[in-house]
């Protein structure tokens, strides 16, 4: 008896000693969303970039220059002079701007968004503007074409700028003080 016994323990603890099996996921998960949702970028940004492309082949009096950042710009007063420096990290910049759309029509005049000084990236400003501003000197004025990403994307500003909107901002640099 007392052998029976212990071979049923034996037995018992050799069964429930075994690894934990990891358990099967309730649902599967693939990879579909993310890729519809890149395809559907992509074509949203092809889109926007035949019409900008358009806007500035239709453009007599402006040349304008397709940034490395992803968006077009095209000064309207531009100084050549070296001894004016463009805005570092922490300067503060002194600008005026404002937005409208690809068709032209005013978004944002300049008086509704006033003069704004701005810590070079240590303030939020949407990414196009932010990187926009780097090019730019002290008296110096541009327009920059922004695709929606570079602006306000899929949010837009949840006042007058809408969902995927891509703008056009003109923006002059009053001053810009070096930290």
């Amino acid at each position: 008896m007392y052998r029976v016994f212990l071979v049923c323990i034996i037995i018992g603890l050799t069964v429930s000693c075994k690894s934990p099996e990891p358990r099967k996921p309730v649902s599967v998960k693939s990879g579909s969303f993310f890729d519809e949702s890149i395809a559907r970028n992509k074509k949203l940004y092809e889109t926007e970039k035949a019409k900008i492309l358009d806007i500035i082949a239709n453009s007599k009096e402006d040349k304008y220059i397709a940034s490395e950042n992803g968006f077009w710009y095209a000064f309207q007063n531009k100084i050549e002079s070296d001894s004016l420096k463009t805005p570092k990290f922490g300067d503060i910049v002194n600008f005026n701007h404002n937005i409208s759309s690809l068709n032209g029509t005013i978004i944002y005049s300049k008086e509704e968004l006033k003069t704004r000084n701005y810590a070079m990236d240590k303030e939020e400003l949407f990414t196009g503007l932010r990187e926009g501003l780097k090019l730019m000197k002290a008296g110096e004025t541009a327009t920059f074409i922004f695709p929606s990403q570079k602006a306000y994307g899929y949010y837009g500003d949840e006042n007058k700028i809408g969902t995927n909107t891509p703008i056009i901002s003109k923006v002059t640099v009053n001053s810009i003080t070096q930290k």
